[in-house]
């Protein structure tokens, strides 16, 4: 469940660094964006992608073992 909620952290993360001009990787993200740098925008879009694939793997992993009614076949 926690997986799936993943992207609204990350998004959260994006805005709550707009408000409180808090230096991170969402205040880089819009930095480069109304800085026309593509290659660091699709760079950082990249990373956010593979990091939502790999907790959502991780949590189906976790989900077959911690319950033992779910069987993958």
């Amino acid at each position: 469940v926690i997986a799936l909620g993943l992207p609204a952290v990350f998004g959260g993360a994006i805005i709550t660094e707009q408000v409180f001009k808090v230096n991170g990787l969402g205040q880089l993200l819009i930095t480069s964006i109304h800085g026309n740098d593509l290659p660091m925008v699709l760079t950082l879009t990249f990373i956010f992608a593979i990091l939502i694939v790999v907790f959502t793997l991780i949590a189906d992993i976790l989900y077959g073992v911690l319950d033992p009614r779910i069987r993958y076949d």
